[in-house]
């Protein structure tokens, strides 16, 4: 399922010597590939600007015993990153997001399963070392 980003086209931030570099290409972006990568290292670096963006709403495994789709239902206009989605997404949240116009989605997982994905959804996160610092972007997965 391939439709254009409904909050933000990209989002960057920089901490310490890591810079985020995050260009979106549809609405619902999952983000997968290799443990130690830097995947939830930069989910954290997103949750630190939810508190001066508002467009922001992150939940990760601290989130575990809440009802994600009763959350995710109540907010509108928002990018909604979710860490360990694999974990967290129920068939019922996965299948609420995949038809979801009012929010936009950075999937955070291994496991597409009901998110009627398409190669065009599927990203892995990449870093280079320029000088000092290190520049996490996402590129196509496949």
């Amino acid at each position: 399922m391939k439709s254009k980003p409904v909050v933000m086209d990209c989002f960057s931030t920089i901490h310490t010597s890591y810079i985020l570099d995050f260009r979106f290409l549809t609405n619902i972006t999952i983000l997968t590939g290799q443990s130690a990568t830097g995947k939830t290292v930069s989910f954290s670096f997103i949750k630190e600007c939810m508190s001066l963006n508002p467009d922001i709403l992150c939940l990760n495994y601290l989130d575990y015993q809440k009802d994600i789709l009763k959350i995710i239902r109540k907010v509108q206009g928002k990018l909604i990153v979710i860490d360990n989605a694999d974990i967290l997404l129920n068939n019922e949240s996965r299948k609420y997001i995949s038809l979801d116009d009012r929010n936009q989605y950075l999937l955070i997982g291994r496991n597409p399963h009901n998110l009627f994905a398409t190669k065009e959804n599927m990203f892995e996160l990449v870093s280079r070392q320029i000088g000092e610092q290190t520049r996490f972007e996402i590129v196509p997965y496949l």
